[in-house]
């Protein structure tokens, strides 16, 4: 049986029928400085997209975030209900998807329900680079119960209708020609028709097919209702339920006339035909030999003429594993790396591969692609030590999550005249100063400025920030005189925890942190603690609940 993994939980509900084509609605003059919240309102950034020049978006646990420049990050406004008239406001939730086409953006959001997540919708925009723009937005797509038969390329499939937003959550999308593709575990692949502004199902193979041709006209028997796929039927419930794990779709990639979409049962190449039609190949880790069936992310690496297609595997049946898949020959046949580690999301440039994963950071160490024993390095941990002029001290910060969920290479010579790397994790967005990540820039919600804090709290020193087998809570403090901090904690009782103190002449010295240990090494009690700053010749107190 397929494992449930810890991102989502996939429950099935046919009832609550909505209309198969979304509303659209348009939000007008958006401007970024004048209507949007300036800065992130998350430190969990997962998506991070480049378009034009200078622009970054971020996918954000709280919503859709654009980076205008070097450090103005702004983070548009959100509503649960959105009607025609609304302006300069994106769903409720968190970006669960975003993909960028020349001056394209499309961005997909979620939010929690009550026992599961459900897609919230999606906002689309064709000119997503100028200071003002115009988007329309869809209503997460579904069927009716009526739709048990689908129009596909002027032609018709059978499948069980999704009727409800629970499950179907959007988690990639890809923009190329006329199509918009997005993916779903409950709602399977979908695409949106850019000329006739209509959203379709696409059919995909059965999960013992390793084939699915659309475009042959052989594959139709002709019925009074036209002509319907041939011994198909579209069902992404689990298998002892009559279902398909390869109808459950999670990431995709499109170029020319090319798709490929990664599910809960290995990789499809499509290939587009007359009338928007696809004849699929599906390949599974059992015949095609790579390292695990749940395919989370995919990315296509250009490079001197090959398309090599990588893919982030996950072990989702006995004898699988965790890793890095790719091909150098369209599928033909398939190779495994990075046996072990769970990837999240993989960046490619020419002959640089960058993959985001539970471990951290990694970059392939070969200069050609073609290679098939790939040597790979992990980046160190990320850590911002930026000189502040003359004063002697840095302003310094750091990544505490041993997990990267997001990169992506930046070779626009606005921000570096070398390449950089943008990463995204649990606890904030990094840029690097270097190719190499020696330095980085950390961007970060700043809940309250001015005033001094600790975040999270209440604080759980075994579920928050976990890095290097320790667990941590940020302290937050407007520096600006002392060349040392001092920190004394104490328990409820005002009796001494741990005394610590911070030298900001240290590059090495980090961010303002505790891991919840007193001063033995011992993991304090749960309960309430004061946490004494001593700086600046002032005195300021934080209480602190840590709960474990």
């Amino acid at each position: 049986m397929r494992k449930i993994f810890q991102h989502f939980l996939i429950i099935f509900s046919l009832s609550y029928s909505q209309s198969l084509i979304p509303k659209l609605y348009k939000m007008k003059d958006f401007a970024f400085d004048s209507t949007a919240y300036k800065g992130l309102k998350s430190n969990m950034v997962s998506d991070i997209v480049q378009q034009g020049d200078t622009v970054v978006w971020l996918g954000t646990g709280s919503g859709l975030a654009v980076l205008k420049d070097s450090s103005s990050i702004y983070t548009i406004n959100s509503k649960d209900k959105l009607s025609a008239n609304l302006k300069d406001t994106t769903p409720l939730g968190g970006v669960t998807a975003i993909a960028a086409h020349n001056k394209t953006l499309i961005a997909a959001f979620a939010k929690s329900g009550e026992n599961i997540t459900l897609g919230n919708g999606l906002i689309y925009s064709t000119d997503a680079t100028g200071e003002s723009i115009d988007w329309l937005y869809f209503e997460q797509p579904i069927d009716t119960e009526a739709d048990s038969l689908a129009p596909f390329a002027k032609r018709f499939f059978k499948g069980l209708p999704i009727t409800v937003k629970e499950a179907n959550v959007t988690y990639d999308a890809a923009i190329s020609g006329n199509y918009i593709w997005i993916t779903s575990w409950a709602g399977g692949l979908r695409r949106y028709n850019i000329t006739q502004k209509v959203w379709e199902r696409v059919p995909l193979p059965q999960d013992g097919d390793q084939v699915l041709n659309t475009c042959e006209s052989a594959s139709y028997e002709n019925t009074p209702s036209g002509y319907i796929l041939k011994n198909f039927y579209l069902n992404p419930r689990d298998p002892v339920d009559g279902g398909n794990h390869n109808h459950k779709a999670f990431s995709v990639v499109a170029y020319a006339d090319t798709v490929w979409v990664g599910t809960a049962n290995g990789i499809n190449r499509g290939i587009i035909g007359a009338n928007g039609c696809v004849d699929w190949t599906h390949y599974t880790p059992s015949a095609n030999n790579f390292s695990g069936g749940f395919v989370v992310d995919l990315a296509v690496q250009k490079y001197k003429g090959y398309n090599i297609i990588w893919g982030a595997t996950v072990a989702a049946e006995s004898g699988e594993k965790n890793g890095i898949s790719f091909s150098i020959d369209n599928g033909d046949t398939w190779n495994s790396t990075l046996i072990g580690k769970r990837a999240y999301n993989i960046e490619v440039s020419d002959s640089i591969v960058l993959v985001a994963s539970s471990t951290g950071l990694w970059k392939t160490l070969t200069d050609n692609p073609l290679d098939i024993d790939k040597p790979w390095a992990r980046y160190n941990q990320v850590k911002q030590a930026i000189k502040l002029g003359s004063t002697g001290v840095y302003d310094m910060d750091e990544i505490l999550s041993d997990e990267v969920i997001g990169v992506s290479y930046d070779s626009r010579s606005y921000y570096s005249k070398s390449a950089i790397i943008w990463i995204g994790s649990w606890d904030g967005l990094a840029r690097a100063m270097d190719s190499e990540g020696t330095n980085w820039k950390i961007y970060r919600a700043n809940f309250d400025p001015d005033k001094v804090y600790a975040y999270p709290n209440p604080f759980s020193p075994y579920d928050h920030n976990q890095f290097q087998g320790s667990g941590y809570v940020h302290i937050h403090a407007d520096v600006k005189l002392s060349f040392v901090v001092k920190m004394d904690i104490f328990n409820f009782g005002m009796e001494p925890v741990l005394q610590k103190q911070f030298d900001r002449r240290q590059a090495s010295t980090g961010s303002l942190k505790w891991d919840g240990k007193d001063k033995n090494g011992r993991m304090v009690d749960n309960g309430t603690y004061f946490i004494r700053l001593e700086y600046d010749q002032k005195i300021k107190w934080i209480k602190l609940i840590v709960i474990k």
